[in-house]
């Protein structure tokens, strides 16, 4: 039985529905005003609420109503939410829906109208929450894990790719995710129960990589004793990953295109063609519009593989991502390592959220195994992280997001840090050359988290 809840302060329309709804299929939940309701919202977690505009206390107003629907959207996006309005309020109603909201209703209620609303908003709830949990579980599968704005995208844009056969370019900074992406791709598509076989376009020497992507004749070489298939005949039905395409060199670059208009290929000093029907996914870190006007990749190349471009944002520009990824990460290093139980302190949240992470995803990955191993306690540090507190302040004072009392920090930390430096690790010294006594020093170094290596 789907959820009902329904939020209403009158004590009448409360019975009314109870008693026109209770043989309507659903399981009903009452709430008398904006707290009980929110409170029973996020325990029950209804498909669907019927919200008076009207609650308490601001029973003559809109104000709380509005409230409760903004903060029941943000929990559960997908609910859908049935305002109740009088008629006095068709333009809350109107704002409601521009807000998110399903649909309205105008008191006095007929329930044979209102059960007609409610079980379509049943019907489109159970449609969108399959829906999401078929991509979430595809997704996830893979190992991507995203809610911002600009990943939800990204998930559109898979699953829209992923039911045809048409070449894929993703592009991103270094370790932002672009081979899980392929993966996605090919576990959605028609062709997952074939191999993706993967090809490092920069990883492989020059004279190296034409045998490696079309394979090689006997006796094409010195050392070529025996007749060797190429990653694309490998890859035969399934998904041929090409990883880094923007390092490929030029002279291959046109016998790739060749595969791609004809898909044939020639072996390594062979004379015969042959067919393949692999479908192509690249992905590139270089800015290949850059390359392009540099020569460096071929314009007629780069619209061959690049019907759809999948743009990975970088881990810096993905908001509550970050924390969201680095929890992920330490759920799951925790569970092989056996560390179950270890949490990020308010601190270590506090640096994870304002480092730059250059590195991306691989890096925090990196991080949070290192930090699974280095923490003692039940609490994961911003040091068993490896993350300087004094670069975090640093990237954030260069994007001009620092208060003056987080500006005194950072420069009180650098002071610190090249007193120590600049005298070999003695504390008196140190502490005299800034004009601070060492017991004050001492409190400096503890304030910042400086050791004295």
């Amino acid at each position: 039985m789907q959820k009902l809840l329904i939020i209403d302060d009158n004590d009448e329309v409360r019975r009314q529905l109870k008693w026109g709804l209770s043989k309507g299929g659903y399981e009903l939940t009452f709430a008398r005003d904006g707290v009980e309701g929110l409170n029973m919202f996020k325990k029950q977690e209804p498909s669907v609420v019927t919200l008076d505009l009207g609650l308490p206390p601001h029973e003559n107003g809109v104000e709380e109503g509005l409230r409760c629907l903004g903060e029941m959207l943000r929990i559960n996006p997908l609910s859908k939410i049935i305002v109740i309005t009088g008629n006095e309020e068709h333009g809350a109603a109107l704002k409601a829906v521009q807000g998110g909201a399903y649909d309205y209703y105008k008191k006095p209620i007929d329930l044979n109208e209102l059960k007609i609303i409610i079980d379509r908003a049943m019907y489109l709830q159970t449609l969108e929450q399959e829906n999401q949990d078929l991509r979430d579980s595809s997704v996830a599968d893979c190992g991507i894990v995203g809610e911002c704005g600009t990943m939800q995208e990204v998930f559109t844009l898979i699953d829209r790719v992923a039911a045809s056969d048409v070449p894929v370019l993703i592009t991103g900074e270094s370790g932002t995710g672009k081979e899980l992406v392929a993966r996605a791709i090919h576990a959605k598509g028609p062709r997952a129960d074939k191999d993706m076989v993967c090809i490092n376009c920069g990883a492989i020497p020059e004279n190296l990589l034409e045998s490696e992507l079309f394979g090689h004749e006997k006796g094409a070489f010195t050392g070529a004793n025996r007749t060797v298939k190429g990653k694309v005949e490998y890859a035969e039905k399934g998904t041929l990953f090409l990883d880094e395409i923007g390092e490929m060199p030029m002279s291959l670059q046109v016998k790739l295109l060749r595969f791609l208009q004809e898909m044939v290929i020639t072996r390594v000093g062979g004379r015969r063609d042959i067919e393949v029907d692999v479908r192509i996914i690249a992905a590139t870190n270089v800015d290949i519009q850059e390359a392009m006007q540099n020569g460096t990749f071929r314009e007629d190349l780069f619209y061959r593989i690049g019907v759809v471009n999948i743009v990975l944002p970088p881990l810096r520009d993905r908001g509550a991502d970050i924390a969201l990824l680095a929890n992920y990460f330490l759920k799951r290093v925790s569970a092989g390592a056996g560390s179950r139980g270890k949490a990020f302190s308010p601190e270590a949240l506090e640096y994870i959220n304002g480092y730059d992470w250059p590195g991306n995803i691989r890096e925090m990955e990196n991080r949070v195994k290192r930090a699974v191993i280095m923490a003692t306690g039940p609490q994961i540090e911003p040091d068993d992280l490896g993350i300087n507190g004094g670069d975090v302040l640093r990237q954030r004072l260069h994007a001009n997001d620092l208060s003056l009392k987080e500006a005194r920090m950072l420069l009180e930390r650098d002071m610190v840090e090249d007193a120590l430096k600049r005298e070999s690790g003695n504390i008196v010294k140190a502490a005299a050359s800034i004009g601070v006594s060492r017991p004050t020093f001492y409190d400096l170094m503890k304030k910042h988290g400086v050791r004295n290596a």
